[in-house]
């Protein structure tokens, strides 16, 4: 899919599921707070150490921001909304069929009735694609 130019930033190097992609989300998700590292160690469960050395170094790379006494959170960063609501869109397809499901898929084939259709796959890469280029 092409990409306007005027738009586009490739400077955003994170990876869904990492701790760096988990603690921008948590930080853009609730932009209005800020959090000490402790705060976000405890949210996301993981060790402190990681917390805040995770959190300095996104704070170097200017993804998120930092007051003077130590609290962490979201910049004005139409970029990284946009990825956090790419986060959450994927999360909703992929959770999707197990809410409907009364029970879990334990093949790979399964049912029709387990089983997203094409036409509902095809819907939400279409949504995710009007979210990421608003």
């Amino acid at each position: 899919m092409p990409i306007h130019l005027d738009t586009h930033d490739s400077g955003i190097d994170l990876t869904p599921g990492t701790t760096k992609s988990n603690i921008v989300a948590f930080l853009y998700k609730n932009p209005e707070y800020g959090y000490k590292p402790s705060e976000v160690r405890d949210h996301l469960d993981i060790p402190d150490g990681t917390a805040t050395t995770t959190l300095k170094r996104l704070h170097e790379d200017g993804h998120i921001g930092k007051t003077e006494d130590s609290y962490y959170h979201a910049l004005d960063r139409e970029d990284l909304r946009r990825y956090v609501a790419s986060l959450d869109q994927l999360n909703r397809m992929f959770s999707h069929s197990t809410r409907e499901s009364p029970h879990p898929r334990s093949d790979v084939e399964g049912t029709a009735s387990d089983r997203i259709n094409d036409a509902e796959i095809e819907a939400e890469i279409a949504e995710l694609e009007a979210e990421l280029e608003k």
